[in-house]
Parts: C-alpha cells; structure tokens; sequence
C-alpha cells in the first residue's frame, strides 16, 4: 500500500518546535517524514537550522516513522563524501527506516556559502558523480577516487549500517526525469502541475531505470503535495505566501535569487490564484482524500503532505485522525477491486 507522509520545514519553525512536531506526526500515523536542507529560508522571517542535527533527534526520538531529507543538495556546500557519512550515521540511528534524497539544489543555499553557482548541465554531472562517490563510500572500503569534480585519497567509513540505504532523486521537470531513473533508487518531485507533465515524468523515470537494467515498478515514486486543512482559503494563501511553502517558492524558478530578501522581493511571480489552483485548501476529509488518490492513481506510491501555518500541531491531529484513515480505506478498497 501507499505510504503516506509528512513534509517538515526546517525553514519554517525552529528545530525545538519542528522536532514535537515530528514526534507528533509518527503518533497521529503517518509513514515517513522528509525535511528541507537548507542553508538560507525562504524569507526573512524563516528559519534554517541544519537538518542532519535535527534528523539525528528525530531519530532518536521515534521509532517507526521513515524519515530523510527532502532534499539535500551534495555537489556545492557539501562534499559528496560528507553527506555520505551524515546519512550513514543517520541510518545507524534508525535502523531499516531511513533514506537520502538529493538534487542539484538552488542558489539560495549554495551560492551564499560556495560564492559558486554553475548551470545546470553542470550540476548534474556533478550530481551524477557524487552518487557515484558516496555509493563506494557506502560499501565501507577504503576508497581513492579520481572524478572530474571530487577526489578522495583512501577515505573509509567506519560507520555504516548493515542496510543498504534507498537514494532518490529530485526531479521537477519531464527532462530530468529519466536521470533519477538511471542513477537513483525512486523519484521525488512536487505536486500541482498538469496531469501530461507526471505522465511524462513517470515514463521518462521508468525508461532511464529499464536503460540501466533496473525495474522501475520496485521503485519509489513520491510527490510533495500542497494541502491546508481548512475552509479559511484567503488565511491558507497568505500562509503558503508568508513561509513560502510548497512548490510556490520564488527561488526555485528563478536561480540567480540567492538571499531571503530576494526570494520576497520577487515573490510576485507566485499568484494567489495559483496557490489556491495548485494545493487542496479544505476543511472536508474526503476533498483531501480524492486528492491525494488523484495522484496516487498517476502512479505516485509516497505521498508527503505539506501544510504551512502557525498551527501545525492543529493540522497533524487533523490529518491524523480524520484524512489518513480515510484515505487508507480507500486505498484498501481500490486493492481488492484491483
């Protein structure tokens, strides 16, 4: 069955805060948890603690819930061999119930820290050799690695788990798809584009994956999805626009943005029409059930659900008690019909 999950925002609340939330989120039901790595928030008013601190305490403070970032970006700020010892660690922690994902990242968290921000063919064969280096490191053999962009002389972990940790991959776009399905374990992208766009991306996924000899049915295919659990529609708007929260944030559009003040400056290419057509804003289960069973039916198998606001806690319960049961037994139902 799907896996339904919760999308944390390190930007958004302190850590304290946004770890009681974690905690809540595993006792209110839902499956996994995916957190932003970020280095600056999306505005001013934001928040940006480290997120591998922050998933060790949720690891340490849960038992059951999957969690990982969501997503980390291991080319520029970080060496890849860092975040290949950060997510091993986190997965010694939590044993069978972790994963990484990882993308080519925006300016906004590693121009400020690098004052380096190359074009995109480039980042992702950056990319593309990073997965390559933290995968050997994984193995925990001594490695000496001679890439194009990182080098590593007999470095080791010596802190591995005895799982093998999934690797999913960013893509926001059809074009960039068929990478995650060549170099990675599963697919994470954003929702509230046109239905063509995730078919496209779903097949183009699936075809890097068959190129590379994988079989993309065992791969994860997950999706963010916008969702306020309300029927105040115009408060819900200026939440997603004071957190910048979701797929509606400035600096994903536009990469020469690469501070909080100019992610709000240029927040008037994000439309409150355009918000309100791409999220579930509702106060009945059943409209956020159909939704998220709309994306489920694309193909999608992992859904995180992604709420902004004051009260958080408000939405977890809500959720938890009155949409994943539901949407739970829908999903039930479709498998026996099926």
């Amino acid at each position: 069955m799907a896996q339904l999950g919760w999308k944390a925002g390190p930007e958004q609340y302190p850590p304290n805060e946004l770890l009681e939330y974690a905690v809540l989120a595993e006792q209110a039901g839902f499956d996994t948890l995916e957190a932003s790595d970020h280095f600056h928030p999306w505005s001013e008013k934001g928040q940006a603690s480290f997120v591998w601190t922050w998933l060790g305490a949720v690891a340490a403070r849960t038992s059951k819930i999957l969690i990982g970032p969501g997503v980390t970006c291991p080319i520029l700020r970080y060496n890849p061999a860092i975040i290949a010892q950060a997510s091993a660690t986190l997965a010694c922690m939590a044993p069978g119930r972790t994963f990484l994902s990882v993308g080519t990242g925006e300016a906004l968290n590693e121009y400020p820290v690098t004052a380096h921000w190359p074009g995109y063919d480039e980042r992702q064969d950056r990319l593309a050799e990073a997965i390559d280096l933290i995968r050997i490191l994984w193995s925990g053999e001594q490695v000496t690695y001679d890439g194009l962009y990182y080098r590593t002389r007999k470095a080791k972990l010596y802190t591995n788990p005895s799982e093998q940790i999934p690797l999913y991959i960013s893509s926001l776009v059809p074009e960039s798809a068929r990478f995650a399905g060549e170099y990675g374990d599963g697919l994470i992208t954003t929702g509230g584009k046109r239905d063509d766009v995730y078919r496209r991306m779903l097949q183009n996924f699936e075809d890097g994956a068959r190129a590379v000899g994988k079989d993309p049915t065992h791969l994860p295919r997950m999706i963010e999805l916008n969702v306020a659990y309300t029927n105040d529609v115009d408060s819900a708007v200026s939440c997603f626009k004071e957190y910048w929260a979701g797929s509606f944030i400035p600096a994903m559009y536009n990469q020469q943005i690469y501070t909080p003040k100019m992610s709000e400056e240029n927040g008037e290419v994000v439309s409150a029409e355009a918000i309100r057509q791409r999220s579930c804003i509702s106060g009945n289960a059943d409209d956020h059930v159909q939704y998220a069973l709309h994306y489920l039916n694309l193909g999608f198998d992992r859904v995180y659900f992604h709420s902004p606001g004051p009260d958080q806690r408000a939405f977890l319960e809500g959720y938890g008690r009155e949409v994943l049961p539901r949407l739970r037994s829908q999903l039930a139902q479709q498998a026996k019909v099926a």
